[in-house]
């Protein structure tokens, strides 16, 4: 990973944690939510952002920050096929 996709993977991670820190508890987000927060444009190039935000999700769990889920159930990131959502550690 280059050292510009490590800052943006970073940005991302930091995007899921302020998203879900202005959320209640139990509420989830889409990656689409934090790539859309990074990108900031009004097209659709946020959707380059949507792997590396799927990256930063995968990160936070390692560090045991969030969950990545599926049907509202936690799964392992390496396991996630299709769309995912991330919530808080319970």
């Amino acid at each position: 990973m280059t050292s510009h996709e490590q800052r943006t993977v970073r940005r991302l991670e930091q995007a899921i944690l302020d998203l879900l820190e202005r959320r209640g508890p139990t509420a989830t987000i889409c990656p689409s939510d934090a790539a859309r927060s990074v990108y900031g444009g009004d097209d659709d190039g946020w959707r380059s952002l949507m792997e590396p935000a799927r990256q930063a999700a995968r990160r936070l769990v390692g560090a045991g920050r969030v969950e990545i889920t599926q049907g509202g159930r936690p799964v392992e990131p390496d396991e996630a096929r299709g769309p995912i959502r991330i919530r808080r550690v319970r």
